[in-house]
C-alpha cells in the first residue's frame, strides 16, 4: 500500500488561524457492503464511477434506492478530514429522509457512532433535487440509509470533501525496509491531517490543542514540513488562553511540554522574532515552574499530575516521569533564557537542573517514566534499556510515549531493538488496515481480531469497537491521532541521523544508526534549504554521502 503525499493577549481582535487548505472532491474507491434483497440498491457500483457533481433532470444510470432500509457502505480509501457531498434526485416532491454515518473503520460506520466532540451520525431530509454537504470530522467510510417510505431516491454521486493543507514533504525517508518506509510516511500523513484550523490532537474527536500532544506532532512537523506558521499560531493560542499561573489544559506537565515545544521550534528554525514574542510569558512561566523544585531536589508539581494514561494510576511512575520531564524542561528553559539574554532566569534554570539531577526517583517498571529520566540525564541509558525498556518491550507501551522510549533506546545504542519495536508496534496498526496512526494500541488487540477496512467476521473481535482504554474506549477511540506519529521524527533523527546543534539548524549533527538496513536515504528541511543524505552499508562499514546548503555546517558521527 502506498501512502500518497500529499501573540498578543486575548482580545476581540485576535487573528484567525492561517488557512489555505485545499479542498479535494474524492470518489469512493470501493463498495464495501449494501443491504440485501429486497432492499438492495440498484447499480450501487455506479457511485464508484466519475460523474458530474451537479444535479440535473436527465435520465442516466445511477444508484437507485427504492425501499426503506436500502443502504450502502462506501470506502474512500484512506483517512480523511472533511465531509461528503450527496447529489441526488427523488421521484417525489416530498423530502426524502436519509441517515449518514461516518466511520474511521467499517464497524464504526456500521454501528451507532459516538457523537462525542464530533458529529458522526446525521439524519437529514433531502429535497427533491439535492446537492448538499454533510459532516466535519475524521473518516474513511460512509454509510447511507434510506429512511423514507416514499418514492425512490436516485443517487447521482457521493463524494468525499477532503480538507488538507497541501504542504510539501521537504523531509523524506527511504530505506531497504519497505515497512519502515510506510511507517514513516503514515506518521507524516497523520500529523498533516491534524494540521487543520490549529494543530489538533485528532480529527475525529476532541480536535483540541493539547500542549502535551503537540510535542511529538511538532517534532514530526520539523522533520517533514519545516517551519509551518500554523504551529506557531497554535502555540500562541494555548499560551494566551492559559496565562500564568494557570497550567495549560489543567495539567502542570503540559506547560512543561509547551516549553519543550518552544525550545525545539527555535532550535530547528531559529526564528528569533517569534522567540522574542514569548519573552513576557516565559518570564512568568519559568519562575512558576522553578517554584516546584523541592528542597530535596525532587519534583513537587501540583495537580493535575499526568504523564500518560498507562501510568496515571501509579504514583511512583508519575513521580519518576514528572521528575524527568521537569528536569528536561528546566534545561530547555535555561536555553531559551540564554537566547533571550534573561541571565538571572538562565542561571536559576541551570541551578534547578543540577539540583534535580541529584534526586534519583525509585525505579519503576513503567517504560515511559524511565525513558524520560534517561532523556533528562538522570538514569543510565544502557542500564535502563537492558533492565526496563527492552524487557517485554511492548508492555504498557502507548503511541504517545513510545516516541520517547525509542529515543532512550537509541541513546543506549540499541538501534536494532528500537527498529524492531517500530516494525512490530506501529506496523501492527498497518497490518489491520490503518492509513493513519491511532490514539492507543496494544498488540494484544491483534489476537483474533479483524481489519478496520472489513466487516467483522463471526468469531472475530472488532479491533475498533471491542477495544480501547481509559477515556478512549470503543468507537470513541481516535484512529488518527497526532501524538502517535513519533517514529517519523525518530527515524529522521536517529536512522538518517539528523539533529540540529545550533538554532536554525545552522549546525547539524549527522550520526546515522542504520542497524541491519542495507541503505537509508532521505532529506531534512532547514531554513536555508534541504539537506540530502544517503547511507549505504559496505564491506568496510557505512558509507555516507550528503549535500547541504552552504549556510549549514554538518558535523558527522558526533552525538
Amino acid at each position: 500500500m502506498n501512502i500518497i503525499k500529499q501573540s498578543a493577549a486575548l482580545s476581540t481582535e485576535r487573528s484567525t488561524p492561517p488557512d489555505g487548505r485545499t479542498r479535494r472532491d474524492l470518489l469512493p474507491v470501493r463498495l464495501v457492503w449494501q443491504s440485501p434483497r429486497p432492499c438492495q440498491p440498484i447499480k450501487a457500483r455506479r457511485l464508484l464511477e466519475p460523474s458530474s457533481n451537479q444535479v440535473h433532470l436527465e435520465k442516466i444510470k445511477c444508484c437507485r434506492m427504492s425501499k426503506r432500509g436500502s443502504a450502502i457502505l462506501l470506502d474512500f480509501g484512506k483517512e480523511l478530514y472533511g465531509g461528503i457531498q450527496i447529489v441526488s434526485r427523488s421521484e417525489s416532491a416530498e423530502p426524502t429522509k436519509i441517515r449518514i454515518r461516518f466511520g474511521e473503520s467499517v464497524s464504526e460506520a456500521m454501528s451507532d457512532p459516538v457523537n462525542d466532540h464530533g458529529v458522526h451520525d446525521v439524519t437529514a431530509n433531502l429535497p427533491q433535487y439535492s446537492s448538499y454537504e454533510f459532516g466535519s470530522t475524521g473518516f474513511r467510510f460512509v454509510r447511507v440509509d434510506l429512511l423514507s417510505d416514499a418514492a425512490s431516491l436516485n443517487l447521482l454521486s457521493i463524494r468525499a470533501i477532503s480538507l488538507l493543507h497541501e504542504l510539501p514533504w521537504r523531509g523524506s525517508f527511504e530505506s531497504s525496509d519497505a515497512r519502515l518506509n510506510q511507517i514513516w510516511a503514515t506518521g507524516a500523513r497523520t500529523v498533516q491531517l491534524c494540521l487543520q484550523d490549529y494543530l489538533w490532537d485528532g480529527i475525529k474527536r476532541d480536535r483540541l490543542v493539547w500542549a502535551g500532544d503537540l510535542h511529538p506532532e511538532i517534532c514530526v512537523t520539523n522533520a517533514v514540513f519545516g517551519e509551518v506558521p500554523l504551529v506557531a499560531h497554535t502555540l500562541d493560542f494555548i499560551r494566551d488562553i492559559t496565562p500564568a499561573p494557570r497550567w495549560m489544559n489543567g495539567f502542570s506537565s503540559y506547560s512543561l511540554w509547551w516549553l519543550l515545544c518552544q525550545r525545539d521550534w527555535f532550535l530547528y528554525h531559529g526564528n528569533k522574532s517569534y522567540l522574542k514574542s514569548q519573552r513576557d510569558y516565559l518570564e512568568d512561566l519559568l519562575p512558576q515552574i522553578l517554584a516546584h523544585v523541592g528542597k530535596d531536589g525532587a519534583e513537587r508539581l501540583p495537580e493535575t499530575r499526568f504523564i500518560d494514561w498507562a501510568s496515571h494510576a501509579d504514583e511512583k511512575a508519575k513521580h519518576a516521569g514528572l521528575h524527568g520531564l521537569l528536569t528536561w524542561a528546566c534545561a530547555a528553559g535555561a536555553e531559551l533564557a540564554s537566547h533571550l539574554r534573561l541571565s538571572p532566569l538562565e542561571r536559576a534554570c541551570a541551578a534547578a537542573v543540577t539540583k534535580l539531577k541529584r534526586h534519583q526517583p525509585e525505579l519503576t517498571s513503567f517504560k515511559q517514566s524511565e525513558a524520560l529520566l534517561v532523556l533528562a540525564g538522570i538514569r543510565s541509558s544502557k542500564w535502563t534499556n537492558q533492565n526496563v525498556l527492552s524487557v517485554n518491550p511492548t508492555r504498557d507501551l502507548s503511541p504517545f510515549m513510545g516516541y520517547y522510549i525509542l529515543q532512550a533506546r537509541a541513546r543506549a545504542g540499541d538501534i536494532q531493538g528500537a527498529l524492531n519495536l517500530v516494525r512490530e508496534y506501529w506496523g501492527g496498526m498497518l497490518d489491520r488496515g490503518a492509513t493513519s496512526f491511532w490514539e492507543a494500541f496494544d498488540l494484544e488487540w491483534l489476537r483474533h481480531s479483524g481489519r478496520i477496512d472489513q466487516l467483522t467476521q463471526t468469531g472475530k473481535k472488532d479491533i475498533h469497537g471491542d477495544f480501547g482504554q481509559y477515556c478512549y474506549q470503543g468507537f470513541r477511540h481516535s484512529l488518527c491521532h497526532g501524538w502517535s506519529a513519533g517514529p517519523t521524527a525518530w527515524l529522521s533523527e536517529e536512522v538518517l541521523g539528523f539533529l540540529p546543534l545550533q538554532p536554525g539548524s545552522r549546525v547539524l549533527r549527522l550520526n546515522p544508526q542504520i542497524g541491519s538496513l542495507r541503505y537509508v536515504e532521505g532529506s531534512f528541511p532547514t531554513p536555508y534549504g534541504d539537506v540530502k543524505v544517503k547511507h549505504s552499508r559496505t564491506a568496510s562499514g557505512v558509507k555516507t554521502v550528503f549535500h547541504a546548503p552552504s549556510e549549514v555546517r554538518v558535523i558527522q558521527n558526533q552525538k
